[in-house]
């Protein structure tokens, strides 16, 4: 069910917030935008000329009428800056109104924003999301949301207009600790693929055919699917970048570390990102784990005298 029109503002229209956004102005709603660089934040307006939709050049003045106040920026000091910086939203909200964040960010910032939030008289959640571009173009996120459950049950209904699924997980700060589960699970999976992969093609198999056969049984998963056949195209210009990978697994490498918790996998893949950044690859999707695979066997037949064939395969 459409919720009803709200005054809403959408603060940083990157890959993921400007079809956000989107989705809550064609549901209705009336979104003022604010974005750092004013050009992406009047395109919005263009896009959308026949919404009710507007822009402003703070996040101050964007928020300033706004029930509901959305915001997906790129590290803890970018959502430091809109929110509690000179000109940001936090002071300038009305009584009352709601801040979600979509930013993946430190849960113990979102423990300080929660509390700088209710000692305004705002209601603050920790919003993170999962699914990537696409997930956002197509309006098929994953939610992981921390805060007061009554401020999830105000903000739901906007939710639903670009999530598939989304739930409050506990107080302020764990919808971060989930987004931190997501992607330690998502790195194993994605190193693992990268080898399955390349095992099978230097042994010789038709490796699309192999995951054909095997997608249908207990090795699938979402990355196998979305990503097996471009990881083995070499195609890596698209989805969620290793620069922003790093970041989130750091921030979940020092949680783990402050509370003693092994994750081995983890530390391994997170070196393994860090090697496809000194290859140049720092953009490129973190599906590209692949490449480091690739050049390791190329160096190793280098050193042995062996050559690879045209498909990387030892001759």
């Amino acid at each position: 069910m459409m919720s009803a029109a709200r005054d809403v503002a959408f603060l940083c229209l990157g890959v993921m917030g400007f079809p956000m956004a989107g989705h809550l102005a064609r549901a209705g709603h009336r979104v003022r935008v604010y974005n750092r660089t004013a050009a992406r934040a009047e395109e919005f307006c263009r896009v959308h000329a026949r919404l009710a939709v507007a822009h402003a050049p703070t996040p101050a003045a964007a928020v300033r009428d706004a029930e509901f106040v959305f915001a997906c920026t790129g590290a803890d000091p970018d959502l430091e800056a809109i929110t509690l910086g000179p000109g940001g939203a936090f002071d300038a909200m009305r009584p009352g109104a709601l801040f979600v964040d979509h930013t993946t960010a430190s849960a113990a910032l979102a423990q300080r924003l929660h509390g700088e939030a209710r000692a305004r008289g705002l209601g603050f959640l920790d919003a993170p999301v999962s699914g990537g571009q696409i997930g956002a173009e197509e309006g098929r996120l994953t939610i992981m949301l921390g805060g007061l459950e009554a401020d999830y049950a105000r903000a739901a209904p906007l939710l639903d207009g670009y999530a598939r699924k989304h739930a409050r997980i506990g107080p302020a700060g764990h919808g971060q600790y989930a987004k931190m589960v997501n992607q330690i699970c998502i790195a194993g999976l994605v190193e693992a693929l990268a080898e399955g992969l390349h095992f099978a093609e230097r042994v010789g198999l038709d490796a699309a055919a192999v995951v054909d056969v095997i997608s249908q049984g207990a090795a699938a998963s979402w990355q196998m699917e979305n990503r097996a056949s471009t990881m083995l195209a070499g195609r890596f210009d698209f989805g969620f970048a290793v620069d922003w990978m790093r970041k989130d697994l750091g921030m979940a490498l020092d949680e783990a570390l402050r509370r003693q918790i092994p994750v081995p996998i983890t530390e391994a893949v997170d070196a393994r990102y860090a090697e496809v950044q000194r290859l140049g690859g720092g953009r490129l999707d973190s599906s590209s784990l692949m490449l480091v695979l690739r050049e390791e066997s190329r160096a190793g037949c280098a050193a042995d005298g062996a050559g690879l064939d045209s498909a990387g395969r030892v001759d």
